[in-house]
């Protein structure tokens, strides 16, 4: 029997198909050394083996078998998609909802706002990865829900609670008092915003500026400065009320003008649709908490990101009217901005057609002339060119919106100004449902100032040399009297916001204030610390023509503060006491006694000691200059022009277009230019064929062929002998 098994086995392995001729050898080889009993068993034990275990299919629920894409890769892919196709609308959104890329994607970002630290893929735990499988299983199936306290299908890696221990008060607790956003409803809106930021992006307006990558308050300054210069008239108006919260039938029908997916159309209205859980804090409970008590020094968590430093609060507290309020709509999240750029879009295209319509433009105008209005002929910064009114002036408006406040520049007579205010009062009225009068739409003249972000807008008058040839050549030198746009930081919400910090006091005489919120810190960090905030402060005030002087007047205010705040810690009674100790900028250590401890520098240069810099812009030359690098027509940011970039690159009638302007500046690669004889040699050696048939025979015929081949091989050899120079000039060809 077992003979028979080992014949059999011998046999099949010897003659099936499913074995190479090489394992056949080696198979054989084996059953000459090997007993047959045993061989036998092997062969029987195998075949089992096979029998009993199918092959396992792959599961189509791996999380590692979705991941076939890097999320960036994903992301990019729809940037270019979107900014290739402006306007076409979005269809399918889902398709990118079920990408598990995008998901794991959003889960980083989400734990890196968490945690404070960058989770890269490859960190990611096998149930973490479960888990957000069965979160974007739960949204594709319409079983999410926005704003779970309890049940939750994926948690923060904070998160320690066990939830199905808690007792009931706790229940009670989160169940009733505010809580923040779960973790689980930030990672779909990351994964929303993903999907939808970079659809409309390539749909707004450019004249809209907040809440947008790329762009920023700096950004408006620029373009003030650029393109306000001829503006006599302004309007600025306050819609900041509309970013409190619209109804959710205008915002859908807003975001439904460009997406027609009915999953993500849901997804959001639910976000905007389910009531937020609020508590309300008594009196009583009010005036418990202001009661002062010892606080224990609270430790930080491992995983547990640090607080914004001092420096960063500060700054914060300088934000200007027009940045404080940021939307929040709802359970949707980081989607609420641009929700809120999305129902003003509108008004943004609205605005466009109203400039094209205000326009009328005087071939009498130096810069203003042609008819569409975007070709400029002069430099806009020096309106003493530019005639602001009059008849036969140029006639145009323009306009800008930062989040919910607006200005607009009227170049023209005051009725165009009071006629456009009237139309937007009825636009907002219509669309938004949005009550404003002419209180909320003032119309300023450009002399009073216009306080925008800040900063100030008016006219200064200069006084150019302006120089021209008269009839005999000789060059006459006259003072002219202009305007200049000047653009100023406002000194009185500077003093505004230090006294909302509680850096001065006093309102006429302002006094700065001891910054008790340091006293337990060091000289070196406070200082520091402080040194950060100044440095804030110059960037921010970049393009103000008076920033040296506001960034003056904010180290007199810092450098006071910490004067009366070192003179309380280390008792030296006096400001004046402190400077004589700490120098000016306050880099010399004040907790020194002589006699007791060495020399401060000997410490330091022993490393005992912890260096101190001194406070920065002491002193007004110091202070960079204002920024007054010129801001191009028809500006985009970095990223814009990168994707548009690319798109013209990847367009195959670009490169149509640079061989054929190649070929007219005589550059040809030397593989186009022997392609180019190969061509012309075939084509030669047809003509010759035709020719030589019809007149003569085929003696003529062939010496006409060699004739002809030897041509084009010595043209053939004189291409590759001039080859270095050819590619040269490709090159150089291409750099241009």
């Amino acid at each position: 029997m077992h003979r028979r098994l080992a014949i059999f086995g011998h046999r099949v392995l010897t003659n099936s198909s499913l074995f190479s001729p090489s394992i056949n050898t080696i198979f054989y080889n084996q059953s000459n050394l090997l007993n047959s009993r045993n061989h036998g068993f092997s062969v029987l034990r195998m075949f089992m083996f096979t029998s009993t275990q199918p092959r396992r299919a792959l599961d189509p629920d791996d999380p590692s078998i979705l991941m076939k894409e890097d999320g960036v890769a994903v992301c990019s892919q729809m940037w270019i998609e979107s900014f290739r196709e402006p306007h076409r609308t979005a269809t399918n959104l889902t398709s990118y909802l079920r990408r598990f890329e995008l998901w794991v994607l959003a889960y980083q970002k989400v734990c890196a706002d968490e945690t404070g630290a960058y989770m890269p893929r490859s960190a990611i735990q096998r149930s973490a990865l479960e888990d957000l499988l069965a979160l974007r299983n739960a949204v594709l199936d319409n079983r999410f829900k926005w704003g779970a306290r309890l049940e939750f299908l994926i948690k923060s890696p904070k998160d320690k609670t066990e939830y199905e221990s808690l007792s009931k008060r706790k229940i009670r607790a989160i169940l009733t008092t505010t809580q923040p956003a779960p973790f689980q409803d930030r990672i779909v809106q990351e994964v929303l915003f993903m999907i939808l930021e970079p659809i409309y992006e390539a749909k707004f307006s450019q004249k809209s500026f907040a809440f947008r990558p790329g762009r920023n308050a700096h950004t408006v300054l620029r373009v003030i400065r650029r393109s306000f210069a001829g503006y006599l008239w302004y309007i600025k108006g306050d819609l900041s009320t509309i970013l409190d919260g619209m109804k959710v039938g205008m915002v859908i029908s807003a975001l439904m003008r460009d997406v027609r997916d009915k999953k993500v159309i849901d997804l959001v209205k639910a976000a905007l649709v389910t009531p937020v859980i609020t508590s309300r804090v008594d009196e009583g409970e009010k005036k418990k908490k202001t009661k002062r008590k010892y606080q224990k020094k609270r430790v930080l968590a491992e995983d547990e990101p640090k607080p914004d430093p001092y420096w960063l609060e500060s700054f914060f507290g300088f934000a200007p009217e027009e940045a404080e309020k940021v939307p929040s709509w709802g359970h949707c999240g980081i989607l609420s901005p641009l929700l809120a750029n999305i129902c003003l879009d509108e008004l943004d295209h609205w605005m466009e057609g109203k400039i094209k319509e205000f326009y009328h433009p005087s071939k009498s105008d130096v810069i203003w002339n042609s008819p569409d209005g975007e070709v400029e002929q002069g430099n806009t910064s020096w309106p003493e060119f530019v005639p602001t009114s009059g008849p036969d002036k140029t006639r145009k408006i323009d306009y800008v919106r930062y989040g919910g406040h607006i200005l607009i520049g009227i170049r023209g007579p005051r009725a165009d100004a009071a006629i456009l205010r009237k139309q937007l009062i009825e636009f907002c009225d219509k669309k938004y449902l949005l009550k404003l009068d002419n209180e909320n739409l003032p119309i300023e003249h450009i002399t009073k100032g216009i306080m925008f972000l800040d900063h100030v807008l008016c006219r200064r008058v200069v006084y150019p040399t302006l120089r021209y040839t008269a009839t005999g050549g000789k060059i006459i030198s006259e003072k002219g009297v202009g305007t200049l746009l000047s653009v100023t930081a406002s000194l009185k919400q500077c003093i505004k916001q230090f006294r909302k910090l509680n850096f001065l006091k006093g309102d006429r005489d302002p006094d700065p204030q001891p910054c008790f919120r340091m006293f337990h810190a060091t000289q070196a960090h406070t200082n520091a610390q402080m040194n950060k905030l100044l440095s804030t402060m110059v960037e921010w005030y970049r393009y103000a023509d008076n920033r040296k002087k506001v960034v003056n007047f904010c180290s007199y205010i810092i450098r006071g503060s910490l004067s009366k705040l070192y003179a309380a810690k280390y008792k030296l009674r006096s400001r004046a006491k402190v400077y004589k100790i700490g120098a000016r900028n306050l880099s010399r250590p004040l907790k020194e006694k002589k006699g007791q401890s060495p020399e401060y520098h000997n410490l330091l240069r022993m490393g005992l000691a912890e260096s101190i810099d001194g406070l920065q812009y002491t002193r007004m030359s110091l202070v960079p200059e204002t920024d007054y690098t010129p801001f191009p027509a028809g500006w985009r940011p970095d990223h814009e022009k990168a994707l548009l970039e690319y798109i013209r690159l990847d367009d195959p009638k670009t490169l149509e277009e640079q061989r054929s302007c190649l070929s007219e500046q005589g550059l040809i690669s030397p593989q186009d230019y022997v392609s180019m004889l190969v061509w012309n040699y075939k084509r030669n050696a047809i003509m010759v064929d035709q020719l030589s048939l019809t007149m003569t025979g085929g003696n003529n015929l062939q010496s006409g062929k060699e004739l002809l081949l030897r041509s084009n091989c010595e043209k053939y050899d004189q291409t590759t002998r001039d080859e270095e120079d050819n590619e040269e000039r490709f090159h150089a060809a291409h750099m241009l």
